[in-house]
Formats: structure tokens, C-alpha cells, sequence
């Protein structure tokens, strides 16, 4: 339950800085991804999803 914490913590904080420092990026990336195509937006999603597990499972593996 911890590291699940831990996780949860660190996505708000990095969420939170990208708010904080340049919001108005945030603001073009949501424009951009408005204009994409639903198909588009679902397979970066996928591709996301993607890459944490493997990122979760290299950092098992080193021991994290």
C-alpha cells in the first residue's frame, strides 16, 4: 500500500509542476490532443499504459 501511495504522490507532484510552471503548454497540449482523432488519443493512452508497466517492471528488477 505504500509504494502504491508513494506512485500517487509522485504523478500529483509532477503533475503540479507542470501546471505551475507553464500552464499555458498545458493549455496548447490539450488543444492538440482536442484536434486529434478519438483513435489517435486512445493508442497514446495505450502506448502510456504501455510504458509504466515496463518502467515498473525494470525498476522490480533492479530491486526498487
Amino acid at each position: 500500500m505504500g509504494m502504491i501511495l508513494l506512485a500517487f504522490g509522485l504523478v500529483l507532484i509532477v503533475e503540479g509542476l507542470a501546471y505551475a510552471l507553464a500552464p499555458s503548454l498545458i493549455e496548447r497540449m490539450l488543444e492538440a490532443l482536442r484536434d486529434m482523432p478519438e483513435q489517435a488519443r486512445r493508442l497514446v493512452g495505450l502506448l502510456c499504459v504501455i510504458s509504466g508497466l515496463v518502467l515498473l517492471w525494470g525498476a522490480q528488477q533492479l530491486g526498487f
